[in-house]
């Protein structure tokens, strides 16, 4: 197969970041607009047409899909270590190309009508361009090294457009908190980058994972406190992933980058950006099961199960929606980990990484949905609060409707999309971890519940009297809403089994009817209390949360976890491990460079007279030393 065009496919949008940033100031909105369409239109466009390829034309052999790579060597450090930089096609790079392909067209398309009458318009769709084109040059890398360079670029992306209302401190704020947090978490990616470099010899994705290589065969050869290496580097490369994907207790970042425009938040806290993570482990996945029997996969599994139930918990009480949908990722994308957690890898075992990946796609279509309809409420309410919405229903029938089939797809009914994939992740769950089950279970019924108090909230309950009648958003922003709508209903028909499973060997599925009947059952639970609750005004919902006292509080409050990481850097790091240092580095370090430049400038006003400008100060000091040497000279040629 012929993958030497897929190059293009990173570097159109590239370009038209390159277009519009530097003549943000001469193209005009409206143009630029459809410049930035119409390259990602080119770049989705060629993604669907390699997909089609790779899967239906040449991309499986005796029934085994195969992996094609065209790179070139970039960097050398040894005869074996070097980094390379190409493109790497496999059926998971193949299904994240789709997905941001269609999700990041659909935000472009939005944002033409959202972000109307914008001042830094241009601006804007030049960042998302370059956002796209890291996201792409992501997925298409041929090696850790190279992932990396991606990753980062990703990070400034989306530093650049979450604070992209620069003068909002909020937003500034956010911005340099998301920053900041997951580059922390990159330290640990890094550093998990350099070890497995050193160990193994290669950062390439095939030699690394191949079950059958001297990587995976030898992964016990050395070790460090009771684990192997490999394994630590993996935890570390994990600690990356977790950063990125929102897991906690690096998740706080997440809520916060809800200050920069909704479409941001559609492409980056939806869909895209922080399904990274779960990439970066599915990427890894032969590693994770085969070296130290899977030890950093338990780890995976019960990281993403206590991140999926944790945020779950507090989307409950959020009144932001934009926070609602931002905790609501967090803990879908803790059901992809626990998902690939619980996976084995040959045949029908391979399961969770299937339901993974499938979940990963049906999430990017109806998360993206939400908040595109959440951005589409904004917009006519000028308030992301549910205390400010209500009857939406009769002012805006496609948003309405396009929200319940987003609302129904992540509360696991069938047959929208969300079903099909969050049921295979429960079936996963229960042949191998039952405690991860439960856990998941409770969790599909907290969605439900959380997602239908928003949406009741927000299309029904009490009936508000706007200052100005809410109105439908615009063509080009329903347009995208409809397009996702459908994909979040029928979604969940794609034979995800037989195209992207960890053995790239496809099986096929069959619809676990008793836990089916479980879940859907438990989901359906949680939408008939949010009736009873949110459906008309009521008093229910604050009587329950007088009854769960304290722990609705602190549910509220999000757990306190911010305030601890603020407790811990600004009472122990900054005053009493920063503060000293700084006080030493002030008083001696500082002090002795000082003290040195003081007593130099003190020595030269002594001696700079030695200097004067007049030759007959010269005169006199050459004919005085001149004559001191002759006398010397004399004295000692006499004695």
């Amino acid at each position: 197969m012929n993958i030497s065009y897929t190059i293009l496919i990173p570097l159109i949008p590239l370009a038209v970041f390159l277009l519009l940033g530097l003549n943000s100031k001469r193209i005009k909105p409206a143009i630029s607009g459809y410049i930035g369409v119409l390259g990602l239109s080119a770049s989705a466009v060629l993604s669907f047409y390699t997909a089609y390829q790779y899967f239906f034309v040449s991309g499986k052999v005796d029934g085994v899909y195969q992996t094609f790579v065209n790179k070139s060597v970039w960097m050398n450090f040894t005869e074996t270590l070097h980094i390379d930089m190409g493109v790497l096609i496999d059926p998971i790079s193949i299904m994240m190309l789709i997905v941001v392909s269609i999700v990041s067209l659909m935000v472009h398309i939005y944002s033409r009508g959202y972000m109307k009458g914008d001042d830094g318009y241009t601006r804007f769709f030049s960042y998302l361009s370059l956002f796209t084109f890291s996201m792409y040059g992501l997925v298409l890398a041929t090696n850790l090294f190279q992932i990396y360079i991606f990753w980062e670029l990703v990070g400034v992306s989306s530093f650049l457009l979450i604070g992209y209302y620069y003068t909002k401190p909020s937003a500034v704020s956010a911005a340099k908190k998301a920053f900041i947090v997951t580059r922390f978490a990159d330290l640990g990616f890094l550093i998990g980058i350099l070890i497995m470099g050193y160990f193994t010899g290669t950062y390439d994705f095939e030699t690394l994972n191949n079950p059958e290589g001297a990587v995976i065969l030898n992964w016990a050869s050395t070790s460090f406190m009771g684990l192997s290496v490999i394994t630590w580097a993996l935890l570390l490369i994990f600690i990356g992933g977790a950063g990125k994907s929102a897991m906690f207790p690096l998740h706080i970042w997440l809520p916060d980058a809800m200050e920069g425009p909704t479409p941001v938040s559609a492409l980056i806290h939806a869909a895209t950006m922080v399904v990274a993570g779960v990439y970066l482990v599915a990427r890894l996945f032969p590693m994770f099961y085969f070296v130290e029997h899977g030890f950093a996969l338990n780890v995976v599994a019960y990281v993403g199960a206590f991140s999926s139930l944790f945020a779950a918990i507090i989307a409950i009480t959020q009144t932001d929606i934009k926070r609602v949908l931002a905790f609501s990722t967090m803990s879908q994308i803790g059901y992809m980990m626990l998902a690939l957690g619980v996976s084995g890898y040959d045949g029908h075992e391979g399961v969770g990484y299937m339901a993974s990946m499938f979940h990963l796609f049906t999430h990017a279509m109806f998360k993206a949905l939400l908040f595109l309809c959440a951005g589409s409420v904004i917009h006519a309410v000028h308030s992301n609060y549910l205390k400010d919405m209500g009857g939406l229903r009769k002012y805006m029938p496609i948003t309405n409707i396009t929200f319940l089939v987003a609302a129904l797809a992540i509360s696991g009914v069938p047959p929208f999309a969300g079903f099909w994939s969050k049921d295979e992740i429960l079936v996963a769950a229960f042949e191998h971890n039952k405690l991860i089950y439960y856990v998941g279970v409770f969790v599909a019924g907290l969605t439900a519940f959380y997602m239908f108090r928003i949406y009741f909230g927000i299309f029904w309950g009490k009936e508000k009297q706007y200052e100005h009648a809410p109105h439908e958003s615009p063509l080009s922003m329903t347009g995208p809403l409809i397009v996702l709508a459908i994909l979040s209903a029928v979604g969940g028909f794609i034979p995800f089994s037989e195209l992207i499973t960890p053995d790239k060997i496809g099986f096929e599925a069959h619809l676990n009817y008793p836990l089916a009947a479980i879940a859907t059952g438990v989901g359906l639970i949680g939408i008939v209390l949010a009736w009873v609750f949110y459906k008309k005004e009521n008093s229910l919902s604050d009587k329950y949360a007088l009854a769960f006292g304290p722990f609705y509080r602190w549910a509220s409050d999000k757990f306190y976890i911010d305030e601890i990481y603020l407790f811990v850097t600004k009472k122990i790091i900054f005053k009493h491990i920063s503060a000293p240092i700084a006080k030493f580095d002030k008083k001696y370090v500082d002090g002795t460079m000082e003290g040195i430049g003081n007593k130099t400038v003190l020595i030269s006003k002594a001696i700079k007279g030695i200097q004067s400008g007049k030759v007959q100060d010269y005169a006199f000091s050459f004919v005085m030393g001149a004559v001191i040497i002759a006398l010397v000279f004399i004295y000692l040629w006499t004695n």
